[in-house]
């Protein structure tokens, strides 16, 4: 089986396809998901201490937080499936 990890930055990975949504954590609704997330124990701070700038959600209901800019993840995202074009 071939899995296919997504670099969420400072050697985080996550496993692609797993990843519902990569959104920019600005916005008010995207903090009140965060804060959530947090209060049922499925946040995970991947930032290192860094300013949040993505928040990725999971389909499993995870919310992961990134250091990393939306576009930069969703670049790496489309680099992977354009390197096994057969998926």
């Amino acid at each position: 089986m071939d899995y296919k990890l997504i670099n969420i930055g400072f050697g985080n990975v996550v496993l692609a396809s797993r990843i519902i949504s990569v959104v920019s954590s600005s916005s008010a609704p995207m903090k009140r998901l965060k804060e959530e997330a947090k209060k049922m124990g499925r946040l995970i701070d991947a930032s290192q201490g860094r300013k949040t700038r993505t928040i990725i959600i999971t389909d499993s209901g995870h919310v992961i937080l990134s250091a990393v800019q939306a576009e930069t993840i969703t670049q790496r995202f489309a680099e992977k499936g354009e390197k096994d074009p057969g998926k």
